[in-house]
């Protein structure tokens, strides 16, 4: 892969957009985590939710629930995540990784290794907060396997979701460098994914890279797919979401048009997963409630769909422009199952990205010193 240059970045921007990032990330997270459970909370029954209990269209976190068959079929950690009720973030995989990630860049530079990333997972990461891929992946480690066959034994999880869910943070530290971000996203989803699990990674890495710099959700997107194989089922997907949404198809009957075709591939699948974050990029219109509110309200995975879609939607606006609702229940403090991190401010943690992003070498970062 050819490394990419990069375009400047001001500094005062990066900061800004950098923590947009981490707090979009995290924000459209707990906007979905309540119905992850695809095979339940499809499309047309989260929207039942959201109009019995007065929320269309959606501006803010879930509301409670209106009915008790509602509440019953939600994640047991609902009542810390639907509005009025959120106290800081909930503790979740998709921002264990994220935070894992920071901590691989700062002890090992972008230099690292998939062995690297292993044996991190091994030193900071509990077992039993590891699922489907990463699960197997991990117990291949214990095992005593290497990568790559860390990703293929045993593991029926191959192109799920997984690794794309571990991927902003290679974007959000190099900016404007989706070519790059997409390199380093391959070195991490290795360990556990193959085919277009591992494209998924690259394709979002590159997507959270480009949004710095692009200008419209629409050109983030073409360079994201510039760095996948164009055959591949997820770029093709993801083509068919932008030509549909040209084509003014609306937002409702492309993604009935993405199911059928995905049809028979798990709700947890990086593909119909990467239609949708495609489907709420380019129907929110650079609109950061829209974005993160069509992508959880397209069900699948709600809430890594959410927390990709709404770090590239909050790079896009940057934090001080995010619509408050969407912050301040945060209290700037995360949750995390990664040891030494649990209770981690925010704002810090956009601090150490930063300066990851201003180290990564040269293009858009050689700008700000």
């Amino acid at each position: 892969m050819t490394p990419d240059v990069g375009v400047p970045v001001p500094d005062g921007v990066l900061v800004d957009r950098i923590h947009g990032g981490w707090l979009g990330r995290i924000a459209g997270n707990m906007l979905g985590k309540p119905v992850e459970q695809g095979e339940t909370w499809t499309r047309p029954r989260i929207d039942r939710y959201l109009r019995r209990a007065d929320a269309l269209p959606l501006t803010d976190y879930l509301p409670e629930p209106a009915d008790p068959g509602d509440a019953a079929d939600l994640r047991p950690e609902w009542r810390d995540c639907v509005r009025g009720r959120i106290d800081g973030s909930c503790r979740d995989d998709d921002i264990d990784y994220t935070i894992l990630g920071l901590d691989l860049l700062t002890g090992h530079g972008f230099g690292f290794s998939t062995e690297q990333v292993g044996e991190l997972w091994l030193r900071r990461l509990p077992y039993r907060q590891t699922f489907t891929a990463e699960r197997v992946a991990y117990r291949n480690l214990v095992d005593g396997l290497r990568p790559p066959l860390t990703a293929t034994r045993d593991n029926p999880y191959q192109e799920w979701i997984g690794a794309l869910i571990r991927a902003d943070i290679f974007g959000l530290t190099r900016p404007g460098m989706p070519r790059r971000a997409a390199a380093l996203a391959h070195k991490d989803a290795v360990l556990s994914h193959t085919g277009n699990g591992v494209y998924g990674a690259m394709w979002a890495a590159a997507l959270v890279s480009a949004a710095f710099t692009a200008p419209d959700p629409r050109a983030a997107l073409g360079e994201a797919l510039a760095v996948i194989p164009a055959s591949c089922r997820l770029a093709r997907s993801v083509r068919r979401v932008l030509a549909l949404h040209a084509a003014d198809v609306p937002w409702s009957d492309t993604l009935d048009l993405v199911e059928r075709e995905t049809a028979g591939l798990s709700w947890i699948h990086s593909v119909p997963n990467a239609a949708v974050i495609t489907a709420g990029l380019l129907y929110g219109d650079d609109d950061f409630t829209r974005t993160v509110a069509l992508t959880v309200r397209a069900g699948l995975d709600t809430d890594s769909n959410g927390a990709t879609a709404g770090a590239v939607a909050g790079v896009r606006c940057g934090a001080a422009a995010l619509p408050p609702q969407w912050v301040t229940p945060l209290r700037d403090r995360v949750r995390s199952a990664v040891f030494g991190r649990d209770g981690a401010r925010i704002s810090e943690l956009a601090e150490e990205t930063v300066v990851l992003a201003r180290a990564s070498g040269p293009g858009a970062v050689e700008s700000l010193a």
